[in-house]
């Protein structure tokens, strides 16, 4: 099992939509929930070349404490079962 967290979701929103949209940063725009959902379609494009079958989550809630433990109270944003391609 893998476990990514995006450290810096903000800045990435950031570089992506300018000054001008820097002030929608958490209003209209979740930069956690947008940054994840981008990866996950590079990650399900690069799954699917490897032949990779997955089950890829986007949730909202786990914390890293330290790198002991992570705590859980989860809410799923995106889901995306990754299956490999015919032909």
């Amino acid at each position: 099992m893998l476990i990514i967290e995006v450290t810096n979701a903000r800045e990435v929103v950031r570089k992506r939509i300018g000054r001008l949209g820097e002030r929608l940063i958490g209003k209209v725009v979740d930069p956690e929930s947008q940054v994840e959902k981008a990866l996950i379609q590079e990650m399900e494009t690069a799954f699917q070349e490897f032949g990779i079958e997955a089950r890829i989550l986007s949730v909202q809630g786990p914390r890293l404490e330290g790198s002991e433990s992570i705590e859980f109270p989860i809410h799923v944003r995106e889901e995306r079962d990754i299956k490999l391609k015919d032909g």
